[in-house]
């Protein structure tokens, strides 16, 4: 013999409750979802000037990433062996200025290690009129760089932005 429990049937004023409740989240959902992704957007210099005034001219910010540690196992590259290079390689490209700041820093090697080290992080700022002129300049660079010191690779990074002086 098997027992069942009694159901009630819904009454009228429970299915208009249930009712009014989907339908009040439906519509904090439909209404609260287009702008919660709004804010997951890339920040660009176009959504950023409805919000504040825009200020500057078109510049690229280029960043350039170097290691230190040798992978032969040869000493690290010293702070004024990196100034040095930055004073015979990269200023006369770009005397108008950049900025050094030092860093810490890991990536996986081509053999899939993962290498940590103390590293350098170069900023070049330049109209973006002047990028064609100035690609040649970095990758240069990176190339004496990477020859100089035993180098895999030297990181590149470059990004739109406003700059105003």
């Amino acid at each position: 013999m098997t027992i069942r429990p009694l159901r009630r049937p819904l009454t009228r004023p429970t299915v208009t409750r249930t009712r009014v409740a989907v339908a009040t989240a439906g519509l904090l959902v439909a209404v609260g979802a287009p702008a919660a992704y709004a804010t997951l957007g890339e920040s660009t210099p176009e959504r950023t000037a409805v919000t504040a005034q825009a200020r500057g001219k078109a510049y690229v910010e280029t960043r350039l990433f170097f290691g230190t540690e040798r992978p032969d196992g040869g000493p690290a590259v010293t702070d004024a062996q990196f100034m040095t290079f930055v004073d015979r390689k990269v200023t006369p490209g770009f005397p108008a200025g950049l900025t050094v700041p030092n860093g810490r820093g890991q990536w996986r090697d081509g053999n899939g290690t993962i290498e940590r080290e103390r590293s350098y992080e170069l900023i070049l700022l330049y109209p973006a009129s002047e990028a064609r002129l100035h690609d040649p300049r970095i990758e240069e660079i990176r190339e004496a760089y990477r020859k100089a010191y035993g180098q895999e690779s030297v990181a590149r990074l470059d990004e739109s932005t406003l700059a105003d002086f």
